[in-house]
């Protein structure tokens, strides 16, 4: 066994070179202190082997990591439907998992893959970066604490900067991709900043709006979510994929004693005085956002695989989210509200 700094050097596999993968890997080999980038895997060999290269790693194939006994975790960056599958498949090798939101993309699915983790006793960790920002966990911590009293009114936002990418070749369109992929992001963090409270009704409304000649094929670019809460708190979850001006997250929540906020949207607080007014740098990419808080989750996975401690996202946790998710297409199918208890 490896030490840095009296710390055990984990060694992770990633699976998926794409761009969540690439900034990931970047993150393991370079900032998260203890770790090693071994090995990438994807089936698209150039693409494992560039970003291998520049990490002094190796690309290899599945099968060979998850034989691999000096390997101790993988980081699942793949499709999202390919998440579950490789979650079970890494947990019966052994290994720790980290996988990307989603972790399915459906409920059978997800509970195949807690099951497998579970009986395999390895940790298995979900990429919800938001709980790792330090301006949204101080919010938690603040209504944890009690600081605003019973939360009420709850918000969370995301918009992503620019029109979809890649809409052009109809191939690349994924239906629900806005609910399973994108707002799960929000639906979770507002699980997490109303701890305790079980969602009990979610009423959809959304629509393409930034791109309608995709919207029969399925392609929904702009929703809102409404969340009623068992402690009587309310909750909306929005997103749109054409926030023109940068990318925009950002979270709230008014309470009996006060208010949070959480998010922000300039690279810096630098503002910028001249003849056409008041500008900021905007931020252009979750990558920029919330830098700090994707080294902070491996860092706290790489832990709980070295303690045997729970770790801070769980596969539970994402099994919640992915309810509601489920439950909002629900509703926007059938244009009515939708009970959680439908999604058992």
């Amino acid at each position: 066994m490896r030490t840095d700094h009296g710390l055990q050097v984990i060694r992770i596999a990633l699976i998926g070179a794409g761009r969540i993968g690439t900034m990931h890997a970047g993150n393991i080999a370079r900032r998260v202190p203890a770790v090693e980038l071994a090995a990438v895997v994807d089936p698209r060999t150039d693409a494992a082997e560039s970003l291998a290269a520049q990490y002094g790693a190796r690309a290899a194939d599945l099968d060979d990591v998850l034989k691999d006994p000096d390997i101790d975790a993988v980081a699942i960056t793949s499709i999202a439907a390919a998440h579950s599958d490789l979650v079970v498949r890494a947990a019966e090798a052994g290994k720790a998992v980290f996988c990307e939101k989603p972790a399915s993309l459906e409920l059978a699915e997800m509970d195949r893959a807690i099951e497998a983790t579970e009986k395999a006793g390895v940790t298995f960790q979900v990429g919800f970066n938001r709980r790792f920002a330090a301006d949204f966990a101080a919010a938690h911590d603040a209504i944890v604490r009690g600081d605003i009293g019973t939360p009420q009114l709850m918000r969370s936002v995301t918009r992503d900067p620019g029109r979809p990418g890649g809409l052009a070749n109809g191939a690349t369109i994924k239906p629900w991709t806005i609910f399973r992929e994108t707002l799960i992001h929000d639906f979770d963090t507002l699980l997490w900043l109303n701890p305790g409270a079980e969602p009990i009704e979610v009423y959809t409304r959304a629509d393409a709006l930034v791109a309608p000649q995709y919207k029969d094929s399925g392609l929904i670019d702009t929703a809102a979510v409404m969340l009623t809460f068992a402690n009587g708190a309310i909750a909306t979850a929005e997103a749109s994929f054409s926030a023109l001006y940068g990318y925009d997250v950002r979270g709230e929540v008014f309470g009996s004693k006060g208010m949070v906020t959480a998010g922000r949207h300039a690279s810096s607080p630098m503002e910028l005085y001249g003849e056409h007014g008041i500008s900021r740098q905007t931020l252009r990419s979750d990558e920029e956002m919330f830098v700090d808080a994707y080294v902070a989750e491996l860092a706290q996975f790489a832990d709980a695989i070295r303690t045997g401690a729970t770790p801070p996202v769980t596969g539970h946790d994402a099994r919640n989210a992915l309810r509601i998710a489920l439950a909002a297409m629900k509703s926007h199918e059938e244009h009515r509200p939708v009970q959680l208890h439908e999604f058992a």
